[in-house]
């Protein structure tokens, strides 16, 4: 039975990374009640918004403070005048390449930061009803697989470097035994295999335990790899398919890592949007863990000849170099059956809609 008949219907937000690909769409989802009073805290990286960007322009409902989660004092402050009966976490680093060489970055936003926000509302959290954490798919590593022959199922360990240099791509198990990928449930063991993962299965952990005693509950998503117009154009450790759109669009043959058939699970921004407002007013029991993706896997090479396509471009403008990332995952797809049973959701918006929208929104923005 869907527990989003049990909802509370919350008017006062923190957005924390408001201003941010995600945080943005929900801000203004949210808006449109304009009942609800919405606060956002974002320090505007110009890693993702660009060197020259300017303060946004939000509806009247939404209080815009350019600041780092980080800062104790400032932190304190927000949660103090603005009294929110919900947190969406959304400030975070998320370059799974960047982080395995700029660890103290990722750990001082993800991790400092997520504990300065957590003693805020210790001192001065008292309405705080509602904490959503958007998490990543990132946690389970390699995730799911079940052994060939006996169909057991397992968690393989990270892909070494020395076994992606000699071009064996697919995970096997300790043993060496082949495996086949499945889609994730989230009971999966965590097994992260990268900084970046680390520092948001720690993130779980310093949520969940804050929250054990006190008077709010919090809900964690596990986000698969979000897509959609808006998307950092700027940032090179953003998502694959803006990056793709972006090389497509200066006419540059498109690197193909491994051997073209990493899987991921693209989700549409929209339906990210909508998970995260269900999960702010859905009462669900403390510590509730809900994957949001599509549940449909595809592979790099087939979303990189449909994007070629879209742009009108040669399908065949790619090259597969067998080039690899430390702590990069081989097959990424969720399971999202608890999302439709406990939020009533699931996807609306398909790939190829999506891949259009993105294309359409790339040729206007990418000159």
């Amino acid at each position: 039975m869907s527990n989003i008949r049990n909802i509370d219907r919350y008017q006062r937000f923190l957005i924390t990374g408001g201003a941010g690909f995600i945080g943005r769409k929900l801000t203004l989802q949210l808006a449109k009640n304009l009942e609800n009073r919405i606060w956002i805290i974002d320090n505007l990286s110009p890693q993702i918004h660009g060197e020259d960007i300017q303060e946004p322009i939000f509806p009247s409902n939404i209080t815009f403070i350019r600041g780092d989660v980080k800062n104790q004092n400032l932190v304190e402050k927000i949660i103090q005048d603005a009294q929110p009966e919900v947190i969406v976490h959304m400030a975070a680093e998320t370059g799974t390449g960047q982080s395995m060489y700029e660890i103290t970055r990722y750990c001082d936003v993800n991790i400092l930061g997520t504990s300065i926000l957590l003693e805020a509302i210790n001192k001065h959290g008292n309405n705080l009803k509602r904490f959503v954490l958007p998490s990543s798919r990132a946690i389970y590593g390699e995730g799911a697989y079940r052994e060939w022959e006996t169909r057991k199922l397992i968690v393989p360990p990270a892909r070494t470097n020395e076994a992606m240099q000699s071009g064996q791509f697919i995970p096997t198990s300790s043993n060496g035994i082949q495996l086949e990928p499945i889609a994730t449930l989230e009971d999966t063991p965590p097994a992260p295999c990268s900084i970046y993962a680390s520092t948001k299965l720690m993130q779980e952990y310093l949520v969940t335990q804050a929250a054990a005693n006190a008077s709010w509950q919090a809900t964690i998503l596990r986000f698969q790899n979000v897509y959609g117009p808006g998307q950092s154009l700027n940032n090179p450790y953003t998502g694959v398919l803006s990056i793709f759109s972006s090389q497509i669009l200066q006419n540059k043959k498109l690197n193909i890592y491994e051997d073209g058939n990493i899987v991921r699970d693209f989700i549409f921004i929209d339906d990210v949007a909508r998970a995260v407002e269900l999960a702010t007013q859905a009462r669900l029991p403390h510590g509730t863990t809900i994957n949001i993706g599509s549940g449909e896997p595809t592979t790099i090479l087939e979303v990189a000849k449909t994007l070629l396509n879209l742009h009108e471009k040669p399908e065949n403008n790619y090259q597969i170099t067998g080039d690899f990332r430390t702590g990069d995952i081989r097959h990424a797809v969720a399971d999202i059956s608890k999302a439709n049973e406990l939020l009533n959701w699931q996807p609306q918006v398909s790939l190829k809609q999506g891949l259009s929208a993105l294309s359409f929104w790339c040729k206007k923005n990418i000159v």
